[in-house]
């Protein structure tokens, strides 16, 4: 494996075994896509970046990489609208937000200790996530309007 920050590698490892599957190149190389710039790229902009890296990957491996990372808890799917499913590395809990103008998707940190928004449930039905994305404008976008 590549040297691309010795703790990273070690979970990335240790993830990976603890749901049997092993450390491949590819996989480290695609999660290193996904660490280095945290704009929840689509599979396709996966592709298109682990390309400069790895010039010989392909598409079907990105996406066999992707799944293994989502297994392991690596990385989260995020569907923010109706286009493709795009991925985020960012593990702790968060909401996202979607400019409705560029597109772009990023993270809204939740304050810590926050109390769980007030949702009457079915009977029955017991939630253990809240999954929030909020649209509008982005601070770029908001500006040119």
């Amino acid at each position: 494996m590549r040297e691309h920050g010795k703790q990273t590698n070690e979970q990335l490892g240790e993830r990976l075994a603890a749901r049997g599957l092993r450390p491949t190149v590819q996989r480290e190389h695609v999660y290193h896509v996904l660490l280095t710039e945290r704009d929840h790229p689509t599979a396709e902009q996966v592709f298109m970046r682990a390309k400069k890296g790895m010039a010989d990957i392909s598409m079907a491996t990105v996406y066999n990489c992707l799944d293994a990372l989502v297994k392991c808890g690596l990385v989260k799917e995020v569907n923010v609208d109706r286009t493709a499913m795009r991925y985020c590395p960012n593990m702790h809990e968060h909401w996202h937000f979607r400019c409705e103008t560029c597109g772009g998707v990023y993270d809204i940190d939740v304050p810590k200790n926050r109390p769980r928004p007030e949702v009457k449930f079915p009977k029955g039905f017991q939630p253990v996530a809240y999954e929030i994305s909020v649209r509008g404008a982005c601070p770029n976008c908001a500006k040119k309007n």
